[in-house]
C-alpha cells in the first residue's frame, strides 16, 4: 500500500509530466531504428534532441508526432496512449510540428499559411470569423511578418517560412511544439531567431539539433541518441562534455562556460588524426565547472 508521501509524489509527477516515452522500438527494412527509448517531458519544458547523422532523431520525433507507429512500447501524452485514446484529428489539436523541409505551398500568402492552424480546431470549409482573423493577425505579428501579410509564401526567405510555420502554430494553440531541425538551413541569425522565437512562446517544445552550442544555450534537457539508443539525458551542463563529444560524434572538443548564459559552449580542435584523440583529449581537458 502507497504511503500518503508516495501518492502526493505520484500525483505531482502527473501534474508536470506531458510526454512519457517508454521502452519505444522501430524497425525499418528490417533494421533497427529506435532501440528501447525512454524518457519523459515535463510541461513548460524545452527539451533538446541531439545525434549524429542517422542516429534517429528524425524516426523519434516522427513517433511523437503519429507518423510512424512503434513496432513496440508506449507514448503518452497527459497520461493517455497517443494510438490506443487519440485519432489523428484530436491529437492535432494539441501538437503542432515544423519540420527542417518547408512544405511546397502553390500560390498561398503568408496569411493563407498562418491560417492553417484553424483546421484542428475548424475543420476545412468552416468560415473563417472576426475573431479568427484576429487570431491569425496576431501571430504574424508576433512573428515579425506584417509587412509580408499578403506576399506569397515560396517567395519567402528560409528564415522567414519557418516563422511564418511558427505563426501557424501559434495559431493551431498547441500544449507541444515539435520542431525537426528546423535551423539546419538557415543562417546563424536566423537559427537563433527561430529557436528564440518558439522559446518565448512558453509551451512545451521538442527540438531536434545539429548545432550543439545552440541546443546548449536554449534547452533546459538534452536528450542525447547514437545508433538509435539513448546514451546521455539530462541539463546542458551535464551532458554536454568533451567525452560524450567524443564518443558520439567522434570529435575532439573543449568545453567551457559560455560568458553570457553561463552554459557549456564548445570549441572544436581540427587538423587531427582520428588515432589521435585521445592525445589531444588529454592535452585538452574541460575546464567547464558544474558549480
Amino acid at each position: 500500500m502507497k504511503s500518503s508521501n508516495d501518492q502526493s509524489s505520484s500525483i505531482s509527477r502527473a501534474k508536470t509530466e506531458l510526454l512519457s516515452v517508454q521502452h519505444v522500438s522501430w524497425h525499418a527494412d528490417n533494421q533497427l531504428i529506435l532501440d528501447d527509448i525512454s524518457f519523459v517531458i515535463n510541461k513548460g519544458s524545452f527539451t533538446g534532441i541531439l545525434g549524429p547523422n542517422g542516429a534517429g532523431k528524425s524516426s523519434l520525433l516522427r513517433c511523437l508526432y503519429r507518423y510512424v507507429k512503434p513496432n513496440s512500447g508506449s507514448v503518452k501524452f497527459n497520461q493517455q496512449d497517443i494510438w490506443q485514446q487519440y485519432d489523428a484529428y484530436q491529437y492535432a489539436q494539441d501538437i503542432a510540428v515544423v519540420l527542417q523541409e518547408t512544405p511546397t505551398h502553390f500560390n498561398l500568402t503568408v496569411y493563407d499559411i498562418v491560417a492553417l492552424g484553424l483546421l484542428p480546431h475548424k475543420g476545412l470549409f468552416t468560415r473563417e470569423q472576426s475573431s479568427d482573423r484576429q487570431k491569425i493577425d496576431c501571430a504574424i505579428k508576433q512573428v515579425g511578418l506584417v509587412d509580408k501579410t499578403l506576399q506569397n509564401f515560396e517567395h519567402l526567405s528560409g528564415g522567414e517560412k519557418q516563422r511564418a510555420l511558427i505563426a501557424r502554430a501559434i495559431v493551431q494553440s498547441p500544449s507541444l511544439l515539435i520542431m525537426d531541425e528546423p535551423t539546419s538551413h538557415l543562417d546563424v541569425r536566423y537559427q537563433i531567431q527561430v529557436i528564440e522565437l518558439a522559446k518565448s512562446l512558453g509551451i512545451t517544445v521538442i527540438a531536434s539539433f545539429h548545432d550543439l552550442n545552440l541546443a546548449s544555450a536554449m534547452c533546459d534537457q538534452l536528450i542525447v541518441l547514437d545508433k538509435g539508443k539513448l546514451v546521455e539525458q539530462g541539463t546542458p551542463q551535464n551532458v554536454i562534455t568533451s567525452e560524450m563529444l567524443s564518443n558520439v560524434f567522434g570529435v575532439c572538443a573543449d568545453v567551457s562556460v559560455h560568458s553570457q548564459h553561463n552554459v557549456p559552449h564548445i570549441s572544436y580542435f581540427y587538423g587531427y588524426d582520428t588515432h589521435d584523440k585521445a592525445v589531444h583529449q588529454s592535452e585538452h581537458k574541460s575546464e567547464f565547472s558544474h558549480d
